[in-house]
Parts: C-alpha cells; structure tokens; sequence
C-alpha cells in the first residue's frame, strides 16, 4: 500500500507539473529560436528567446478566443507573428506602422506620418545599391498619392502608403536582408503573438561542428533583455 500511495502522489506530482508547463506555454511564456538574419545586429542567427505572450492577449488553445491583452503592439516593439503568406510559420521583426500611420521611405531613410524616423538599431550592408522586386506591386492598392500604375516601388524607396484599420506594418533591423512587410504586406493584429523579452540562450552555428556546442556559445548574449 505504501508503494502505490507513493506512486500515486509521484504521479499526481507529474500531472500537475505538465498542467502548469501546458498553461505557462499557452498564456505566458514560449520559446523561440532565430532561424534568419533579418534582425541582425539587434538578434542574431542562434539565439533563443523567450516570448511573452500574455502582453498582447494569448489565444485558448484549441480556440480562436484571446485573452485580453495588457497593451496594443506599439512602435518600435518587436514581436512573434504569423505572416499573412506562411501562417504556419513565426516570424519576428520590428513594428514600424502602426493603423492609420503613414508611411514612406526615401533612399533608405523612413518616414511616418510626414516626419523622419532615427533609427538607430537598424543595420545596411548595402549602402549604396537598391532592388526593385515584383513582389511589392502589393503597394499600389494603398499609396495616397500618385498615379498607381506608374508606381514602382524598390527595397529602399516606397510608399507613402496608409495602414490599415487593425494592422500593422514590420521591417527587419538588418534592412537589407530582410523579407518583411515591404514584400508580403500589412500583418493583422489576431497573427500577432507575443513580444520576446530575453535572451536565454545563444550560439553562433557558423561554429558548432568544428568548436562544439560550448566554445560556439555566445556567452555574454544569455539574459539580454529585449527592449
């Protein structure tokens, strides 16, 4: 009797232990990896983040019901969402429009709602070039001035194009190698999912077969606080 009694309380220890870890995951904290470059210097390929998903609202698992959200994604947060053409997938970017804003940029330098934005985080690896890409004729259904079949827009000169009503616009921090809103479009709130918040671990993967996992690590990025 006294084995059963202790392997029923181990049990019941385990259960509620998955419980808390199934509710944490679905209402508070999930984590994520970085796949890509598109937010270097700020993220790096190999780090491993953690996303507060409560900020904007968790969504119920099994459900399309959310939470209520602390606050609205605002300019400037970065955020885990699921883009409009892959929403399987996650992506993390920087918000840069929120609804209503308007927006513009101009060799490289971005505007909103008429007036220049510093952007000190961002990163240009090419300075002096630019691209014209298909897949930003999107644009021409929300620009607020000019003739729209003469639009063409490029990776450093678009717009200005309005935001709509519960969307928001994204770009990468590495902007020049970054597929963002300027190519797939405006990302709706409900795909947004949560803001990572820290850093926990990170390693750089150029490095890991020859060095091994602990010389590969990036030491002094575990418990960078995301601002």
């Amino acid at each position: 009797m006294r084995a059963l009694a202790t392997a029923f309380r181990w049990a019941r220890s385990v259960a509620i232990a998955l419980a808390l870890f199934t509710l944490i995951r679905a209402f508070g904290v999930e984590a994520f990896k970085i796949p890509t470059g598109s937010m270097e210097g700020t993220l790096l390929v190999g780090d491993f983040l953690f996303v507060n998903k409560l900020v904007y609202g968790a969504e119920l698992p099994g459900t399309e019901v959310r939470i209520p959200a602390l606050r609205e994604p605002q300019r400037g947060d970065i955020v885990v969402f699921n883009p409009p053409h892959d929403p399987e997938r996650n992506y993390v970017k920087r918000v840069i429009g929120l609804p209503g804003d308007t927006l513009e940029m101009d060799r490289k330098q971005l505007h909103v709602n008429g007036r220049v934005v510093d952007e000190p985080y961002i990163r240009v690896i090419d300075a002096d070039g630019d691209a014209i890409h298909p897949r930003m004729r999107w644009q021409a259904r929300h620009l607020i001035a000019g003739p729209a079949r003469r639009y063409r827009p490029s990776r450093d000169t678009w717009g200005p194009l309005v935001v709509p009503d519960s969307s928001y616009f994204v770009l990468g921090d590495n902007r020049d190698n970054s597929e963002d809103s300027r190519y797939w479009g405006f990302v709706p709130r409900e795909r947004i999912r949560g803001r990572p918040w820290l850093v926990y671990f990170s390693v750089d993967p150029t490095h890991l077969d020859d060095d091994g996992w602990f010389a590969a690590t990036r030491w002094r990025r575990l418990g960078t606080r995301l601002e």
